[in-house]
């Protein structure tokens, strides 16, 4: 389908470092991903698992390329102060020149918790705390620096912050599939970006999404539905589902049965792989954010050419099919 817009997790984590990862490569990926046709580059967001942090990563992104859109996936805005935050993300898509989307959270129960006592943020508060963050930057960046008192958010002075590139800031996506999740993406975000295991959930949560929006008299079209999927491409079954379970073993020091249960995990040959992607693309979805279950810069170069072959064949399809 030729609205069906691709995009690339960038391997920053301290597993990929370890591997033999380097900041310096991440860099030549971006760069490569722009060549090789992806959509978008993005960079998660923790205080758990360390990482090149996202935004200085994609501040460096942003002066090596020219056209690809520079995203968060996702941005836990509670880590840093608001105000201070609004002016790096205004300048983050100055520099850019508009080429931000910010994916955003909550953070997740029974991980999060710890770096929300770091940040200062009562986790009991964090959807409230997000809402009003958000609020806070488009104000800033619409040149409106007055009072501003949310639910948890409170400032008698503000100052000014400079005008984003894009007129009122970034579109902003929200990650969560929870029926509040649901419902705050249709009256207040500009995107989605869930990673459910079940298409069925993604098609539900999107039509959820939808009559939200109705009611905030907002159309379908002002939200983009994304996906967050983490792919292996591998004609052999086992050897696919092992490089998953490495994976989540590496970056959650969880097993992969359990980390399936949350989020979706692919794996097969290319055109199994794209079969279960143009599942959610018939559900609804409309930017297909790939994260390659690889540690080492070897295995996931190997999976790079894999996963850019069948990018490249998908926009050669026609008749709505991700794979020919």
């Amino acid at each position: 389908m030729n609205d069906i817009r691709y995009g690339l997790l960038l391997p920053a984590g301290q597993a990929q470092l370890q591997a033999g990862g380097t900041a310096a490569a991440l860099l030549d990926l971006v760069v490569s991903a722009e060549r090789r046709g992806f959509d978008s580059v993005w960079v998660g967001d923790s205080l758990r698992r360390a990482r090149v942090e996202p935004l200085t990563l994609l501040a460096a992104a942003a002066a090596a390329t020219e056209r690809i859109t520079l995203g968060t996936a996702v941005l836990i805005p509670a880590y840093r102060h608001p105000v201070h935050t609004a002016l790096t993300l205004a300048s983050l898509d100055l520099v850019s020149q508009g080429r931000l989307v910010l994916g955003v959270g909550a953070g997740f129960p029974g991980l999060s918790e710890n770096e929300f006592e770091l940040s200062g943020v009562d986790f009991r508060t964090r959807f409230s705390q997000l809402d009003d963050t958000v609020q806070l930057w488009r104000r800033l960046w619409s040149g409106n620096s007055e009072p501003f008192h949310g639910k948890v958010l409170h400032y008698d002075w503000l100052p000014d912050v400079p005008r984003p590139h894009r007129p009122g800031g970034p579109p902003i996506w929200l990650g969560g599939i929870t029926p509040a999740a649901l419902n705050r993406t249709g009256r207040l975000y500009d995107g989605w970006l869930p990673y459910p295991p079940d298409v069925a959930d993604y098609a539900t949560g999107l039509d959820a999404i939808h009559t939200a929006s109705a009611a905030a008299d907002r159309s379908e079209n002002d939200i983009t539905p994304a996906l967050f999927a983490t792919v292996v491409i591998d004609e052999d079954a086992d050897r696919g589902r092992t490089a998953l379970a490495e994976y989540c073993e590496a970056n959650y020091r969880l097993p992969l049965e359990e980390v399936e249960q949350i989020q979706v995990m692919m794996t097969g040959s290319a055109d199994e792989v794209a079969a279960q992607l143009n599942q959610y693309v018939e559900a609804g979805a409309r930017h297909l954010l790939i994260r390659i279950a690889a540690i080492s810069p070897e295995s996931f170069g190997t999976q790079l050419e894999h996963v850019t072959d069948l990018i490249q064949s998908a926009r050669q399809c026609t008749g709505g099919l991700v794979a020919h």
